[in-house]
Formats: C-alpha cells, structure tokens, sequence
C-alpha cells in the first residue's frame, strides 16, 4: 500500500543544518539533500515531455491529463497556483521515498524523530531502499522495536522552497495510478502547501486527506469518463474494505495495550488479533475483492507500526470535513480557519477541531 505524505520535508530541514552546520559528519542530512536535489534535477517541463518525439503516446496523454488535474485544484479547489506538478521526472525506480517507521512490542504509538524546520514526525524518510532496510534492521536490533518500511509515491515540500527548479514534480511512481486516484494524489500533496502545523503529522495528514478526499470526489463526477469513475469505483471499494478491516483491529490492538493484563497475556491477544486480521483479510481477497492480491504484502508483513502509521491519515478527518461544512464548504474560508488553527499549540489545535465535529 502506498501512501503519499511530507516524508522528503526532511531533506529541506537537512538543508537548513546543512548550511548552519555542515554536512560532512551529517550523514543522514547529506543523504536526503543529495536524494531529493537528484529527484529535481530528473525532472523536466511537461511541455518538452509532450514535445519529445521519444516520449511515448500513452505518457503523453498521462501528462495531459495531469495538467488537466493541476488547472482543476487551482481553479475549482483554490489549491495553490505555482510551479509544483508541471515537471515530470522518471526515476527508474517505483517509489519516491522509503519510510521508516517503528513501534513498540506492545503498543501502536509511533516512535518520532525531530528536526529543524518541520518538527517531530514519526518517520524516517531514505531516498535509498537499501539505507531504508539498513536503519530499520538498526531499530529493530538495538530498541527491540516493530518496523515497517513502506515506499511513498510522492512527497511535499510544502512550497517552501523559491523557483521552479524546486517546486514538486510528477514521478513516474505514480502517473499510472487510475484518474481518480492520480486525482486525490495531486490535491493530498498540493494540501500540504496550503497549511501546516510543526511537529503535527496527524493534523497535517488528515487536513491533506480531506481535501484528496473532497477534491476527488468533485474531479470524478465533474470532468472523468464514466470508464473512470467505474475503475476508481473497484479501486476505491477495496481501500475502503482494507481501511474497516485494519482500522477494526487498530481499536481492538488498542485497548488491549492500554489493559491491565500481563504482558503475557497482551502478547497472546496480540497473537490472536493479528491472526485473526489475516484471516479476515483472505476472505475478504476470495470473497468480496474476486481475487485481489493487492494488499497480500501488507498484511503477511503487518505489526503495530504499520497499523501505527494509518491512523496519522484519517484520524482527524471527520473533524476537517465537518470545518468544511461549517465554513460553507467555502475553499478559502476552510483554508484561513486550517491555517489559523495551524499556528495554534496542539492542544488548542485539536480542541478547536473537536468543537468542529469531532476527533
């Protein structure tokens, strides 16, 4: 399962320590500023893409329709207009970034690392899959901790840094995706520039979504082929199903944690739990889903830090889309009131949110 998010964010903090500091002793820094300065470097403007009389027709159509998509979150979802998804590059690899997450043996709390510029995140982002499995096998052998690495499809970097050279490109990691998700991908990672809170990953994730989310919903009933609509319906089916299913098993993981039983008694429920999920999982592949394998990998590798991790991208967004709803799902009212309660301590942030409809 791929999920999108701000994981290259660290490469900017990396440039900030890089210029105050120094990289040379700085390995983890020098590595995210040399990854994602590669990535940039990739990318070229969609018009040459389009050009190019080596440019395959079927990515040619793929980028049209990209800049269908761009145009649409500007002038429909007052997304930011600049420079971000007007390059495309093509990585030779199938994903953006590789995250590194990790949780205890007997809870889902998600372990977090700080940084200049973004704050405390639980994740650790490599532009290298190898480094990415070098640093969890790290964590797995000197903190006993669960890891899960996952490769991200695309990042932001919050439209933070000046010039196009730096905005956000299309990867190749993801132009295939079907229209509607292709769709809420743009508009999750262009959300990222609207609003952010430092040290936040649950508000920034969910704000992100909802607008992937709300913004998708529109793209396909406005202006996607009935084709579409019908693939992304059978995609979207089974994210929802895979989505009830872990998310039924968060809150039972959850409150067995936070028990009074023994640790070995939590290890036994443990056991059974994710038994138990896996098996719901099979039948939901021979029954429901006719046969889709999609989600095999994930749940034969399942522990509490990829269960961790999900709730940081839909937590909060009931209390976001119901903020929609009481600004008149007015784009711009939304926006103001998200940036305001950005710049709020956490703890105001989410009561503030909590009066909105919910945590």
């Amino acid at each position: 399962m791929a999920i999108a998010g701000i994981a290259g964010m660290v490469a900017l903090a990396a440039a900030t320590v890089c210029v105050t500091s120094g990289c040379s002793t700085l390995g983890y820094y020098a590595h995210s500023v040399g990854g994602h300065l590669s990535l940039l470097r990739s990318a070229k403007p969609v018009a040459q893409w389009e050009a190019d009389a080596q440019t395959p027709p079927a990515l040619k159509e793929r980028l049209a329709l990209t800049q269908r998509i761009r145009d649409y979150a500007v002038s429909e979802l007052k997304l930011p207009d600049n420079a971000s998804y007007r390059r495309y590059a093509d990585l030779k690899r199938n994903a953006a970034v590789w995250n590194v997450v990790a949780a205890p043996e007997l809870s889902l709390k998600l372990k977090t690392w700080c940084f200049p510029v973004v704050g405390c995140v639980s994740y650790r982002g490599y532009f290298d899959r190898a480094k990415a499995d070098a640093f969890a096998d790290e964590l797995r052998a000197e903190r006993g901790l669960e890891v899960s690495v996952y490769g991200v499809p695309a990042y932001s970097t919050l439209g933070a840094l000046p010039g196009d050279f730096f905005a956000d490109p299309l990867l190749n990691t993801f132009i295939n995706f079907p229209e509607g998700e292709l769709a809420r991908l743009i508009f999750h990672e262009l959300g990222h520039q609207v609003a952010y809170a430092k040290g936040d990953t649950v508000f920034n994730e969910s704000f992100a979504t909802t607008i992937e989310r709300i913004g998708g919903v529109r793209w396909l009933s406005e202006r996607a082929s009935p084709q579409a609509r019908e693939e992304y319906a059978r995609y979207d089916g089974r994210r929802r199903d895979f989505r009830a299913l872990t998310h039924r098993y968060r809150k039972q993981l959850d409150a067995l944690y936070e028990s009074s039983a023994s640790d070995e008694q939590k290890r036994a429920g443990k056991l059974a739990l994710f038994a138990q999920m896996r098996a719901d999982s099979e039948a939901l592949k021979t029954g429901t889903w006719g046969g889709f394998s999609g989600y095999d990998a994930w749940f034969a590798r399942a522990n509490n830090a990829s269960l961790g991790v999900l709730a940081a991208y839909d937590e909060l967004v009931p209390a976001f889309e119901a903020l929609f709803e009481r600004e008149g799902r007015d784009f711009k009212r939304f926006y103001a009131e998200v940036k305001r309660l950005a710049d709020l301590p956490k703890a105001e942030r989410r009561a503030a949110l909590g009066a909105s409809g919910g945590d």
